[in-house]
């Protein structure tokens, strides 16, 4: 028996969804509502049009209504706005934004993926300045044409989220003067501070100015004002402060909004109505390693939610396992790449849960190949299972590889034996024949059977200010590019007749270029007869990083003599 299945938003869960059911059955009769012009478009590649990466707006739609109707048998009206529902009719109340007619539709399976809207608060003066949100085709269209034209190149950008980075990369490509304003401590917020000095150098590199740590207080004419008292000139504003999920239809129908605020589905994405499912940024997922709701506004779950949707509705049920958020962004010439758990995010939610942390560099690839590079990761753990909860990448090569494997492990329950021993792809071009992840395994069985002790960079800056004693393993040569202010020159390679000059009675913190060799120096001394030594992980390369935007920001005092990032 046919059905009539309604959708509500023709982007990526509506339109995913409305192909998924197409493929499913020739009988039912398929109608799609977007409020906007534009169906099926990408709106995550929005902030590339800024640039002229993808050059026309009109290449951001992957799809016309007149195709879905051709190739699928859908029905995709644009310019349609469904403003109520009722669920005792299993009807739905839709405005034609073209004719102003507002007429009724029937359905007998209704998917709402509305999505979620940029949040744009009630800032004293914001109409003493252009502003302007970033969602769909239009938006990235106006705001383009807006700056071509702009008599003054200064641009701010109030957000440090991925739609924030990405339009304010984009925009500083195109030749524009961009400030980047967050009023918290870092950007990015699925890294933690100790990984995303990375990327806060690396903006401030390429020209933007990145002011952290200090919110919007008021808009003047053509103006930013800060908390702080510092004013930003800027011709146009864009806010990517985040998204908020659509509920004003959910809510009016009187369905179950979840703890967050988004709408509840159960496994199936079935709302508190039978008839009606949801996917996509407006609804509440649960978190599989926090057990907790959360919303993640990511296009992959709203893709396999739509999915699941579609079956359901053709009478198979899928087990909703829960999602991990796993996420990339490519800032300037370092790519990153999260997945699972972070240390901020285990302290905000107040998770009892004993974990540690790996954190190591290692070549992307076999170093001698020419466009080898140092990538930074970080994987965290769950004591004493070895369990894997998450991990962060950071490099020029191919972080998402190393991401997607350990999102991988993740969601089998994966621990560190098992990482330790996995069976990769090689060849000097791709990888090193133990590939990081695989020496991230390593390092973290050690750490969890008590073989060696380490120290974060993030910890460095007060073993200087205590005048700890830091020994520098690194050959000779290797001190012209840099080291930490008091700390003592013995090589690795002179180690072993050099013993007598480290003390035993008090810690001892061991440092190389990335913390391979100290790591080496720390099992020699502990073979010697040493318990006091402490290796310092991620070593000068990692500190670099993680002191120099700081240093420069703050002006501050740095513990190294020279900064090394190579």
């Amino acid at each position: 028996m046919s059905k009539k299945i309604v959708i509500v938003g023709g982007v990526a869960g509506g339109a995913s969804a409305a192909a998924r059911l197409r493929r499913r059955s020739e009988e039912d009769q398929i109608i799609m509502f977007e409020k906007g012009p534009h169906v099926s478009f990408s709106n995550c590649s929005l902030p590339y049009h800024l640039s002229g990466i993808i050059q026309e707006a009109d290449d951001l739609v992957l799809m016309n209504p007149e195709l879905f109707l051709s190739q699928y048998r859908i029905e995709a009206r644009t310019l349609s706005e469904v403003i109520g529902i009722n669920k005792e009719a299993k009807e739905i109340e839709v405005r034609n934004l073209q004719t102003g007619e507002v007429y009724h539709e029937t359905y007998d399976k209704l998917i709402l993926s509305p999505g979620a809207a940029p949040i744009v608060p009630p800032i004293p003066g914001i109409e003493r300045v252009k502003t302007f949100t970033v969602r769909n085709v239009v938006d990235i269209d106006t705001l383009n044409k807006f700056v071509k034209h702009l008599p003054e190149k200064e641009v701010a950008v109030i957000g440090g989220g991925f739609i924030g980075i990405e339009v304010a990369e984009n925009l500083k490509h195109a030749g524009y003067q961009v400030t980047l304003i967050e009023a918290m401590n870092q950007i990015l917020r699925p890294f933690d501070y100790d990984m995303v000095q990375i990327l806060h150098k690396e903006i401030a590199d390429n020209g933007i100015r990145l002011i952290l740590g200090d919110k919007v207080n008021q808009f003047e004419e053509n103006i930013v004002v800060l908390a702080s008292g510092q004013k930003v000139k800027a011709h146009a504003v864009v806010l990517a402060i985040g998204v908020a999920p659509e509920t004003r239809l959910a809510k009016a129908a009187e369905l179950t909004i979840g703890e967050t605020g988004a709408i509840w589905t159960d496994d199936n994405y079935r709302t508190s109505n039978e008839d009606i499912y949801a996917v996509g940024d407006a609804i509440e997922v649960r978190n599989v390693l926090t057990g907790q709701p959360a919303k993640i506004s990511l296009a992959g779950p709203a893709l396999k939610q739509a999915r699941a949707v579609a079956e359901h509705i053709n009478g198979e049920h899928t087990k909703n396992k829960g999602y991990i958020a796993s996420s990339a962004i490519q800032v300037f010439g370092y790519n990153g790449a999260s997945t699972g758990l972070n240390e901020a995010l285990i302290e905000f939610m107040k998770m009892d849960i004993q974990y540690d942390v790996v954190h190591l560099i290692l070549s992307d690839k076999v170093g001698i190949m020419p466009d080898a590079a140092p990538m930074h990761f970080k994987l965290l753990f769950e004591k004493p299972t070895g369990r894997i909860l998450g991990a962060q990448a950071i490099g020029r090569g191919d972080v998402t590889k190393r991401i997607d494997i350990i999102a991988t492990m993740i969601k089998m329950n994966g621990t560190l034996e098992q990482l330790k021993d996995l069976e990769l792809c090689y060849a000097p071009p791709f990888s090193t024949a133990k590939d990081i992840v695989n020496h991230a395994g390593y390092i973290g069985t050690n750490l969890l059977q008590g073989l060696f002790r380490q120290v974060r960079v993030d910890k460095v800056r007060g073993l200087v200010e205590q005048g700890e004693f830091i020994v520098d393993v690194r050959e000779k040569y290797e001190l012209e590019y840099g080291k930490i202010k008091g700390s003592i020159s013995i090589p690795l390679s002179e180690l072993r007749d050099r013993m007598s000059e480290i003390p035993k009675d008090r810690p001892v913190y061991l440092h190389c270029r990335t913390g391979q060799r100290s790591y080496n120096a720390v099992m020699a001394l502990q073979n010697s007869g040493y318990d006091n030594v402490f290796n310092i992980t991620g070593s000068f390369l990692g500190l670099s990083f993680y002191e120099y935007f700081n240093d420069q920001a703050l002006k501050r005092e740095p513990i190294v003599t020279n900064y090394n990032f190579n």
